[in-house]
């Protein structure tokens, strides 16, 4: 079971899906992209091909080690985003070849369904209050929102004002059970965090993701003593090294890796047994497609400590191509009363249509993600 062949395909909305192929006809989907940078982790992939070429795609983690070790520039999201999608691709077919799901060689299951949430609201928040009762009536349990539009460093008490209008507003109309995830996306600087944390503690957030940017991940440990609101981060962080210091640091109660740019399935399991050892949760990060979400569910249904799962159906980036659009089997990505039931066929479980893949790779995409200024004209994070 040689590795022969790698193909990649640059597909509406923003995705990029490797194919690996073997000698005796096995076939892997994996989902290496940075959105907005989808050619550089095409060239870093097709860079690394020299090392799978020829190689068992069975021994899967030797493989891993060998990408990651094997060059002296290791890490960051291009390198991570890589290695990433041949992992998943590899797992693909190590569990096509058994006849197993992913699931299963990972050690079998550890529950019987999983909880997921979606995005509502847009880039720039607004009719978030009915956008969260549609999804509540339509089963689910949890969204998530991006909590602010851009910001200055210090902005206004008006600004604050208009976050708490809108989670009181969803509070209100979806009930006390209602997990309101609140995306603060980097955009957020520490001092108007502090001030927006506190406010809206007392609506009881599911939890607030990237309270600051991730560079600035010392201010974590200042913010958790300041409210009782989980803290959710990871999605900018690569491999277990990265992770390192969150856990070491005891102030993020949810990491969110995403499996299609911090190691891929092997790297992310090992991230999640160690968050299992500092008692913190794991939420997958995927705005991504179907081959990214099959591979975080994998993981999930194997993870104890999983504890909700991002979908990116119907989110706001994707024009032009959605969750289902890539797939045969699109019955297993269906959720009721905010789970998904587990599914247990080969390899990732999903069926990639390749005639649909191949169509839309002639369009492809040029997607980057906006680039934004205060009134003032500064830049500010998106």
């Amino acid at each position: 079971m040689k590795i022969d062949k790698l193909e990649l395909f640059k597909i509406p909305p923003r995705w990029l899906f490797l194919k690996i192929t073997t000698d005796d006809g096995f076939i892997g989907w994996g989902e290496p992209v940075v959105e907005g940078r989808a050619d550089t982790v095409e060239a870093a992939v097709n860079e690394l091909s020299p090392y799978l070429i020829g190689r068992d795609a069975s021994q899967i983690e030797d493989i891993w080690q060998t990408l990651y070790r094997g060059g002296f520039y290791r890490g960051g999201p291009i390198l991570s985003s890589a290695i990433s999608g041949i992992d998943e691709a590899l797992w693909d077919i190590k569990g096509k070849a058994a006849n197993q799901s992913v699931c299963s060689l990972l050690g079998g299951a550890v529950r019987h369904k999983m909880m997921v949430y979606q995005w509502i609201g847009g880039d720039r928040p607004s009719d978030v209050i009915q956008a969260a009762k549609e999804k509540q009536e339509a089963g689910l349990k949890a969204v998530k929102m991006n909590g602010t539009d851009a910001l200055e460093w210090i902005d206004s008490f008006g600004k604050v004002e208009e976050v708490i209008g809108r989670v009181a507003g969803i509070r209100e109309a979806c009930g006390k059970e209602f997990g309101i995830g609140i995306d603060f996306h980097g955009r957020v600087h520490k001092t108007m965090a502090k001030m927006l944390m506190k406010e809206l503690e007392p609506y009881r957030p599911l939890f607030i993701e990237e309270p600051v940017l991730a560079e600035n991940g010392e201010y974590f440990k200042m913010l958790s003593e300041l409210v009782s609101t989980p803290i959710a981060t990871g999605e900018r962080h690569y491999t277990r090294w990265d992770f390192k210091s969150l856990f070491e640091q005891g102030a993020v109660d949810i990491i969110q890796p995403d499996l299609s740019h911090a190691g891929g399935i092997t790297e992310c399991k090992k991230i999640a047994t160690m968050a299992e050892a500092y008692d913190i949760t794991v939420a997958p990060h995927c705005p991504l497609g179907p081959i990214a979400f099959a591979s975080c569910l994998q993981l999930d249904f194997n993870t104890v400590n999983a504890v909700i799962q991002e979908t990116s159906a119907g989110i706001h980036y994707n024009v032009g191509g959605d969750l289902l659009d890539y797939v045969k089997n699109p019955d297993v990505f269906t959720f009721k009363d905010g789970y998904i039931e587990i599914f247990d066929g080969p390899g990732l479980g999903i069926e990639i249509d390749e005639e649909k893949v191949r169509e839309m790779a002639r369009i492809g995409h040029s997607w980057k993600n906006p680039v934004w200024r205060t009134p003032s004209g500064v830049i500010a994070e998106w």
